[in-house]
């Protein structure tokens, strides 16, 4: 069992950000691991961290390796009368060149290549060569809990490595990645309102189930949602992701909100026809509050503003069932998601010029709430 607290995978990145820091200025050198159930994102985070910090990735899959892939192969050195070793082309080996050596699947490798990997993770060489100080070494891996082909880490392998446990919350990969990658609005809605269906290979597990929802498969959803346009093949396939019965689940509210969500009419709308067009629904609302982050742009910011004080304001201008729903809760949830997308693109200048916007503000400052 790993002993380790469980850690959010936005957080993880996170952390190993700031362990990658603390390399680059001399205060630490460490090596990772990344402890998780099949799914959860391990790879997606060293590929993150790899890009923000401008390093080029070395992703070695141990379980196609034997040991002198990463050892190297010998060649005798006739006139120097020694044998010499030509190391492989995939560790890093440019010191001028920030990389990333992630070493994935560690616990399914085969354990006659572990003792070749003890160097690589503590002394940062395999056999004569050693990498530079500007390579970042992360390992990851699924544990036999996790229902995964894998060995039991022993002691000599898991003292040389920082451990990081890593778990699914819905709010963490809602924000972090979700909203961030632009999933389909029906998925985020879904999982915002289902959290316990992120990830069930534990319940699957216990089941027997084969077929369990993960953050990957949420994410092939997504992009399902979008690729097959034949509602009858999109749903067979959905279900094949899912398992059959969050499949129905799912698709009974990605139904719903097709049905309801005007998007564009919405956007294009002036301000006297735009009452009529909001959903009557929670699941509806939710998924127009995420499908308006995503459409943001610079150009339909400033509209987009406009809507999402207005739909906080629902349950007062139209009644029922708006005046049911935590709307308010929405609406600001869904503005902290806008002016973080704006400030990541360079666009708050729309926020500081809109009334709507600064209407809004003095409200929550009046409420103590700024």
């Amino acid at each position: 069992m790993i002993n380790a607290p469980p850690v959010p995978t936005g957080q993880a990145l996170e952390m190993l950000a700031a362990g990658w820091r603390a390399q680059r200025d001399g205060h630490l050198t460490a090596s990772w691991m990344l402890h998780g159930r099949p799914g959860i994102g391990k790879t997606e985070i060293v590929q993150t961290l790899a890009h923000r910090i401008g390093a080029r990735l070395f992703d070695l899959r141990l379980t196609t390796m034997e040991p002198q892939d990463l050892r190297g192969l010998p060649f005798f050195d006739m006139e120097n009368r020694r044998t010499v070793w030509f190391r492989p082309e995939d560790l890093p080996d440019d010191p001028a060149q920030p990389s990333v050596l992630f070493l994935d699947e560690l616990t399914a490798a085969a354990p006659a290549l572990q003792p070749t990997v003890y160097g690589l993770l503590q002394e940062r060489r395999v056999g004569p060569h050693r990498l530079p100080d500007s390579c970042f070494v992360v390992a990851a891996g699924n544990t036999i809990e996790d229902g995964a082909i894998a060995y039991d880490m022993g002691t000599a392998l898991s003292d040389r490595l920082i451990h990081l446990n890593l778990t699914a919350q819905a709010d963490d990969w809602l924000t972090g990645y979700a909203v961030p990658k632009g999933l389909d609005p029906a998925v985020i809605a879904f999982v915002r309102t289902r959290p316990d269906l992120l990830d069930t290979i534990e319940q699957g597990l216990r089941r027997g189930d084969m077929v369990a929802c993960t953050p990957r498969s949420w994410a092939r959803v997504s992009a399902l949602m979008g690729a097959l346009g034949e509602r009858r093949l999109r749903n067979i396939a959905i279900a094949g992701v899912l398992g059959e019965a969050v499949a129905a689940e799912f698709l009974l509210i990605a139904d719903e909100i097709a049905a309801t969500v005007q998007l564009d009419a919405l956007i294009e709308a002036s301000d006297r026809t735009r009452l009529a067009l909001y959903p009557a629904s929670m699941h509806g609302m939710t998924a127009l509050t995420y499908a308006l982050i995503n459409r943001a742009d610079a150009a339909r910011l400033p509209v987009i503003i406009d809507i999402m004080a207005e739909l906080r304001t629902l349950g007062t201008a139209r009644g029922a069932p708006f005046d049911a729903m935590p709307l308010a809760e929405l609406g600001t949830h869904g503005f902290e998601l806008l002016i973080r997308k704006a400030l990541d693109n360079g666009w708050q200048q729309a926020f500081l010029e809109s009334p709507t916007y600064a209407a809004y503000a003095a409200e929550r400052g009046a409420a103590g709430l700024a």
